[in-house]
């Protein structure tokens, strides 16, 4: 049988991807292709504990508020404190106080479109 081996991509709408694409270069370094407007992160520049994580939540799950999205995303950070910094000096609304738990420390926020977005910090 056939089975997944990972995350290939994360795809979703917004009203100007190339404005949201520029946000995330600017305030937390993402690579952005100017190509296609996104960027490919390569499975050696993981923190050598770092994952990717499936998980399905049940229908009304407050996890994702104040998000109306019914998705959220979970960026790996190579420092929370500092990228928590970044994207709040870039107007974004911080969610809630960082937290730390034995597989990483955790912060959130919304992005200029509306999407509440996890960091992980991966523990050394």
């Amino acid at each position: 049988m056939a089975k997944v081996l990972g995350v290939g991509g994360i795809f979703f709408f917004c009203e100007d991807p190339k404005a949201l694409s520029s946000w995330y270069q600017e305030h937390l370094g993402l690579p952005i292709d100017p190509s296609y407007g996104g960027c490919a992160f390569q499975a050696s520049d993981m923190p050598e504990n770092g994952y990717t994580v499936w998980a399905p939540f049940t229908q009304g799950s407050d996890y994702f508020k104040p998000s109306k999205k019914d998705f959220m995303m979970n960026l790996v950070v190579d420092d929370l404190a500092a990228a928590l910094a970044q994207v709040k000096q870039g107007g974004a609304e911080l969610i809630g106080e960082p937290e730390s738990h034995e597989y990483g420390d955790f912060g959130w926020f919304m992005d200029p479109a509306g999407n509440k977005i996890e960091l992980w910090q991966p523990k050394s």
